[in-house]
C-alpha cells in the first residue's frame, strides 16, 4: 500500500491565483450585498406602501429568485441572455448582477420583517414632531429597521460570500476557480483544498465577528 505524500510546493508557487481569487470573491460578495440591500429595501418599502397589484408583483419576484438555484440563474444570464441579443457583459459583471438580483430577493423578506418590527407609535411620534415623510423614514423607521434586521443581514453576507464559488462555473477567476486551476495543473487536489478551505472558513468567521461587533455597537445605549 502506497502512502500519499503531501506536496504543497506548486500551491505556494501559484498562491497568487488563490490570493487574487479571494479578493475577487470579496468584491463579488460586496457588490451583491451593497446593491442587493438597496434593491431589497426599496422593494420592501414599496410592498408596504403599495396596492395589491404591486404587492403581488413583488411577491412573484421574491418567490422566483428565492426558489430557483443560483447556478441555474447564472447559466440563464450568461448563456441565455446573449441568445436574446443582450451582449457585451463579461463573466464578472454577469455573475455580479445575477448575485445582486438573487440577493435582493432574500433582502426583501429581511427588510419586510424589519419594517414590521418598528412600533407604529414611534412613526406617529415622528409625524407629531413635525418630521416630513422622508425625514420620518430616514431618521426614525430606517435606523430601527436596520437594527432589527442586522442578525439576518449578517447571515446573508456570509452566505453570499460562500456562494461566489459558483462563479467558477463561468470562469470568473474567484477563489474556487483559482483552486481548480491549480488542481488541473498539478493534480494536488488534497493540498489545494486543504489551503482553500481554511481561507473560506477564516473569511466567513471574520465577517461574522465583524457583523456581531457592529450589531452590539448599535444595540449599546447612548
Amino acid at each position: 500500500m502506497t502512502l500519499y505524500h503531501f506536496n504543497f510546493s506548486f500551491i505556494w508557487k501559484h498562491f497568487d491565483k488563490l490570493a487574487g481569487g479571494w479578493v475577487v470573491s470579496l468584491e463579488l460578495a460586496g457588490f451583491a450585498v451593497l446593491f442587493g440591500m438597496a434593491l431589497g429595501l426599496g422593494l420592501a418599502v414599496a410592498y408596504n406602501a403599495s396596492g395589491r397589484a404591486v404587492r403581488s408583483s413583488i411577491v412573484a419576484y421574491v418567490e422566483l429568485f428565492r426558489n430557483v438555484p443560483l447556478l441555474l440563474l447564472v447559466y440563464v444570464a450568461f448563456y441565455g441572455l446573449p441568445s436574446l441579443g443582450l451582449r457585451g457583459l463579461d463573466a464578472w459583471t454577469t455573475f455580479a448582477l445575477t448575485l445582486t438580483v438573487y440577493a435582493s430577493a432574500q433582502f426583501v423578506e429581511v427588510f419586510r420583517a424589519g419594517l414590521d418590527s418598528v412600533p407604529l407609535g414611534l412613526s406617529e411620534a415622528g409625524r407629531a414632531l413635525g418630521l416630513r415623510h422622508w425625514q420620518n423614514f430616514a431618521f426614525v423607521i430606517l435606523p430601527l429597521t436596520m437594527r432589527a434586521s442586522l442578525p439576518a443581514i449578517g447571515n446573508l453576507v456570509v452566505s453570499f460570500f460562500k456562494e461566489t464559488s459558483i462563479a467558477s462555473a463561468i470562469a470568473v477567476p474567484e477563489l474556487t476557480y483559482g483552486a481548480q486551476w491549480i488542481n488541473l495543473n498539478s493534480f494536488r487536489v488534497l493540498e489545494v483544498y486543504a489551503v482553500v478551505t481554511p481561507m473560506y472558513l477564516a473569511t466567513s468567521y471574520g465577517l461574522t465577528l465583524l457583523l456581531l461587533r457592529t450589531e452590539r455597537a448599535l444595540r449599546r445605549p447612548g
